[in-house]
């Protein structure tokens, strides 16, 4: 990890071509360096929040490289917290890059991937739950990974935190008094009441894991069923245009196919599987294979069975946290009925709308969208270390008790990034796009 010592630059906006493109400067040097190389008003005398339009020149030669404006930050009152400059200019990659290599020469260094953001972080602008809610945010590709980013970065994730820590930090500090001063008579703190209270919370938190890196990452759903149960059809009609060919003879998907489906700003990766039946065509049993072996993998598999045939159960090896069962062709006259199975009719629509709100409430395991998920790996692994501490420190003596509840909450200020490892930070920051 660098120091802030020095000033940094980068091109802020993605590569190609664009009407508008940014270059971001940002360190001790950066009105000075801006100075050198912008033609118009000093941004050494502009206050922060003021604009001026004006040319970006070469330091060394003076050649015009661009026209454009110029946005001057103060610090502390800027993105990474220190003095800051952005230049606006024309989205050319010939007029970025020697922009670039313009602030470089007149004093700047090249930023690291998410260089801007840990400066935000060590300058007390960001927490490190905030921090690594920016980088969902960049990389947000639905409405729900949007707005869960923007819980982060609301601190509405740390809020939470600071829920678990709270308890623990009363009984800490209660356990603390009563080994330091035994003559006083210190009331003997609740302990489990306040254990409880943080586990319970916590426990919460590590619920949303499984939706958040849904909405990250996306979902698997792999459409599972005996040969003409409507799978092709029912895919079609989850993605509201014909994508898998139906036809009324069984047999007609032999292999997988995928399509992207979005269930209400979810991200979903929908699969359609051949027919599952004893074959001897080799092709068809590999293909029933294959859809098996994609069940194994997938955050859900639904399971369809022709509502107006004989019912076929789903194979035995599925795991059925992971099982949504469909009685489909719906609209036909029924031959059996089973109210663990939800009626869906592809042909007219019937019981489709509920059927991608069940998708999605078992996909999201009960989260609710209205409370902040945790958005990294990192952090349920953080998470998972407190609450273990939590569970060794029920029943255990005031000493070492108070052993687990300082382990407890290191690992909770690791999520919060009061206190992390340089390495950590490192291997977080590494993740981001440049010029952030």
């Amino acid at each position: 990890m660098t120091g802030l010592s020095d000033t940094i630059a980068a091109v802020a906006t993605p590569p190609g071509k664009g009407a508008i493109g940014i270059l971001r400067l940002s360190g001790p040097e950066a009105l000075t360096i801006g100075a050198r190389v912008w033609r118009g008003r000093d941004p050494r005398r502009l206050a922060g929040g003021r604009f001026s339009h004006g040319r970006m020149v070469d330091p060394e030669t003076g050649e015009t490289l661009d026209e454009g404006l110029l946005l001057v930050f103060r610090a502390p009152r800027s993105y990474t917290g220190e003095d800051a400059l952005e230049f606006q200019l024309h989205g050319s990659p010939a007029v970025l890059r020697r922009g670039l290599a313009a602030l470089t020469a007149a004093g700047a260094r090249p930023a690291r991937p998410g260089e801007f953001t840990l400066r935000a972080y060590l300058n007390g602008r960001l927490d490190l739950a905030q921090a690594e809610s920016v980088l969902a945010l960049v990389e947000a590709e639905t409405e729900t990974a949007r707005r869960q980013a923007l819980k982060g970065l609301g601190r509405e994730l740390t809020a939470r935190i600071a829920a678990a820590e709270a308890p623990l930090l009363d009984l800490l500090a209660h356990v603390q008094a009563t080994l330091d001063y035994p003559e006083e008579g210190v009331e003997p703190p609740r302990v489990e009441a306040a254990l409880e209270a943080a586990a319970r919370e916590l426990r919460s938190l590590l619920a949303t894991e499984r939706a958040g890196r849904i909405a990250r990452e996306g979902a698997r759903l792999v459409l599972l069923g005996p040969p003409n149960a409507g799978k092709s059809s029912l895919l079609n009609a989850l993605l509201g245009y014909p994508r898998a060919l139906v036809a009324p003879e069984p047999g007609t998907t032999r292999d997988y196919l995928e399509a992207p489906l979005a269930l209400e700003g979810l991200p979903v990766q929908a699969i359609d599987t051949a027919g599952v039946r004893t074959s001897n065509d080799p092709v068809e049993a590999a293909g029933v294979r294959r859809g098996l072996e994609l069940a194994e993998g997938a955050d859900l598999v639904l399971w369809l069975s022709d509502q107006s045939r004989p019912q076929v159960p789903p194979p035995a090896g599925l795991d059925p946290e992971r099982l949504l069962l469909v009685a489909s062709k719906a609209d036909r006259p029924p031959a059996w009925r089973d109210p663990r199975y939800l009626p869906v009719s592809a042909r007219t629509g019937a019981g489709l709308e509920a059927l991608k709100a069940a998708i999605r409430a078992r996909l999201l395991g009960g989260a609710e969208e209205g409370e902040a998920w945790l958005t990294s790996a990192r952090q349920a692994e953080a998470l998972r270390r407190a609450l273990g501490r939590l569970e060794a420190a029920r029943g255990a003596p005031d000493d070492l008790l108070a052993l687990e509840l300082e382990a407890a909450l290191e690992a909770l200020a690791e999520v919060t990034g009061t206190a992390v490892a340089e390495a950590t930070l490192d291997r977080i920051f590494a993740n981001f796009c440049l010029g952030k």
